[in-house]
């Protein structure tokens, strides 16, 4: 019996791109389910997450999986073929959550970057673009987070770089030259056909969030 893979999706969410990198690198066929507005959930969103009732939702063989990091792991144990995202070293598998999680805990928490104005905005933009020096400082000279091998804390930071430019026209400063090698990494990601499909142009997800502001 073929497997059936479900991800239900809203193309501008960072989280759902996780999931789609992750079973892009591992080769897997999926059915991609677009959500509409978070104000509007369909009825499988409703039944398949009923607790947070938010994207993504990996639903495999029926069954379902939520929340993008947790999804991610799963993808990486469920289908063996490819390259692992993990390390399979404790040590440095506990490295690579403990990095995640800092990209959780702080990189998407800085709406305010272009939800506010003024000082506040000036606030916002300076604390994010320390959050960006602390993950550019981890990355050093490797070519990706684990080192030469794109793995789970690319695969949790990079859908963030197709914000990058709604951030920085909203507050007017330029990622690259505050972190030049942090943009250089995003750029060797994007030559990843898993990367390059799974995220939407800045433009677009700019032209988003001007109408986000609307309603702000």
């Amino acid at each position: 019996m073929a497997e059936e893979v479900i991800l239900l999706d809203f193309w501008p969410s960072p989280f759902a791109m996780r999931a789609k990198i992750a079973l892009r690198e591992k080769g897997v066929e999926f059915d991609l389910r677009e959500e509409g507005l978070p104000s509007n959930k369909s009825p499988l969103l409703l039944q398949m997450n009923p607790v947070h009732k938010k994207i993504p939702v990996l639903i495999h063989n029926g069954k379902p999986v939520c929340e993008s990091l947790i999804i991610v792991q799963y993808i990486d144990e469920t289908w063996g073929h490819g390259s692992p995202l993990l390390p399979s070293e404790p040590h440095e598998r506990a490295h690579a959550k403990f990095w995640a999680d800092y990209v959780d805990k702080k990189i998407t928490v800085t709406q305010a970057v272009w939800k506010s104005t003024g000082e506040a905005q000036e606030a916002a933009k300076k604390e994010y673009i320390e959050y960006l020096k602390v993950l550019e400082g981890e990355l050093g000279d490797k070519a990706y987070f684990g080192g030469e091998r794109f793995g789970y804390v690319d695969v949790s930071l990079i859908p963030f770089y197709s914000w990058f430019y709604a951030f920085e026209t909203s507050a007017n400063f330029s990622t690259e030259e505050e972190c030049p090698k942090l943009v250089g990494w995003a750029k060797r990601c994007m030559l990843r056909e898993s990367v390059a499909k799974s995220l939407p142009d800045q433009h677009k997800v700019y032209h988003y969030m001007l109408e986000l502001k609307k309603k702000f």
